[in-house]
């Protein structure tokens, strides 16, 4: 099975996951993160649920300061990916990547309808500026609504963009001017190509479905694959992917999460969204149980495999001095989520005796919170997101508060439970190896 996976199944895999699209996305999701973070700090200051803050918050005037950070931070992840996503594929192909990445924003901006006018209680239009503007923008779109279109059109733009310039398809300039005036000029000529080309897009959604490219992309595409990812099955099938590409030695957390995360962070901020409003956290006001704090905090949580409960056996436990001195490189990093001297030390890569509960505890702690959240026993995730080094216990508080974190106490507890016959068994076989070496020594040294 093992040749089979590897000569046949894992090839495939890692072209799939090391093609250009899927590099693209994987980088340029990855520039959302930072700011994610820091709107997630200020989202939760500004609608911390408990009644002394939120007193002191309202009577500060801050709220609507910190909700202004938080605006223009968390939510507004579709530009960023979108500029992400168009750079890193003209990076990868050796071409200008700031050029591709802004002409990527002003694509997603082109294709962005503006909303209705504003219209008075007498049914007059009210003219926003001397100029006769009266739309502006849905800023839904920034965030998580917009996501999968931002994909879509960063892909395609940094692709044509790049396609232009590899067939110098450009202005060339003298070497004697300046380089960047000449990169300037590089430019012009895909970036008119592709903003004229958006444009006619635009006008296409408009003159013929009567709406935009975003909300169309966001009701057909986005909306069904957010539903379809967000089930049970969805939860089971990645914490398996995860868990198998890792068993062959490659990243599946990063590859994994690298491609879902824009759904899940989409699920993210309208949760986030309702958190915000101070509305009840609930899949009938629009919330999702799968977000990316499902997959960090229960699906990854102390490293791939969720391997907190090999520490766990490890220190009160082991008998053989492999084991024992792998514990002891490996309590500091578990506690921040990272366990690759578990995975290639142990080793849990590779290892046959170990591959049951290695795929077994993610599945079943991301399928338990999916079932504990959908009946009630612990509430949706508040849409917060927390880097992925946050201290298990200290994690789940901040994504759910006191029951989320006593949840993930008993996850965490469940993985030790899982992993103790198969481990003990493992490190019964180490020990007597190592007993058998050391008689073996002992009796070449007493012939010798």
């Amino acid at each position: 099975m093992m040749d089979y996976v590897n000569n046949k199944v894992l090839p495939k895999v890692m072209k799939f996951t090391s093609s250009r699209p899927i590099t693209a996305l994987k980088n340029g999701m990855i520039y959302t993160i930072p700011f994610i973070i820091v709107g997630s700090v200020f989202l939760i200051l500004a609608s911390l649920p408990v009644p002394s803050w939120a007193a002191w918050m309202n009577s500060t005037g801050l709220v609507p300061y910190f909700n202004q950070a938080y605006n223009f931070s968390f939510n507004v992840m579709s530009i960023i990916a979108v500029t992400g996503i168009a750079y890193e594929w003209a990076k990868a192909e050796k071409v200008d990547p700031l050029a591709s990445g802004i002409t990527g924003l002003l694509s997603f901006l082109i294709v962005l309808q503006p909303s209705n006018p504003i219209v008075s209680a007498t049914g007059k239009t009210l003219v926003a500026n001397s100029r006769g503007i009266t739309g502006w923008i849905d800023t839904g779109f920034l965030g998580g609504k917009g996501m999968i279109a931002a994909i879509i059109i960063g892909l395609l733009t940094g692709w044509i963009y790049s396609w232009f310039v590899k067939n110098n398809i450009t202005i060339k300039l003298p070497d004697q001017v300046p380089a960047n005036v000449a990169n300037s000029f590089v430019a012009l000529i895909p970036a008119a190509a592709l903003i004229t080309g958006w444009t006619l897009v635009y006008m296409f959604f408009d003159h013929f479905l009567h709406e935009g490219m975003l909300g169309w992309i966001y009701s057909v595409l986005q909306v069904p694959l957010q539903g379809l990812t967000d089930s049970l099955g969805g939860v089971i099938l990645m914490s398996l992917a995860i868990s198998f590409l890792w068993f062959f030695g490659v990243h599946g957390s990063a590859i994994v999460s690298g491609i879902m995360t824009g759904v899940l962070m989409s699920n993210s901020t309208d949760n986030a969204a309702l958190f915000k409003a101070g509305k009840a956290l609930t899949v009938a006001n629009g919330g999702h149980i799968f977000t990316q704090a499902l997959l960090d905090q229960f699906g990854t949580v102390t490293g791939a495999g969720i391997t907190i409960g090999l520490v766990f056996y490890i220190l009160f436990f082991a008998k053989s001095a492999q084991l024992k001195a792998l514990g002891a490189v490996e309590v500091a990093p578990a506690i921040f989520n990272i366990n690759e001297p578990f995975l290639f030390g142990i080793p849990l890569v590779m290892n046959p005796l170990t591959l049951i509960p290695f795929m077994l505890v993610p599945a079943l702690s991301m399928s338990l919170t999916y079932l504990a959240i959908k009946f009630g026993l612990i509430p949706l995730f508040n849409g917060v997101y927390v880097p992925w080094t946050t201290p298990a216990i200290f994690s789940g508080f901040l994504v759910g508060g006191w029951k989320t974190a006593l949840w993930q106490a008993l996850m965490l507890a469940m993985s030790f439970a899982v992993y103790f016959p198969f481990i003990r068994s493992y490190d019964n076989t180490l020990f007597k190896q190592e007993q058998e070496t050391l008689a073996k020594e002992q009796a070449e040294k007493a012939n010798a």
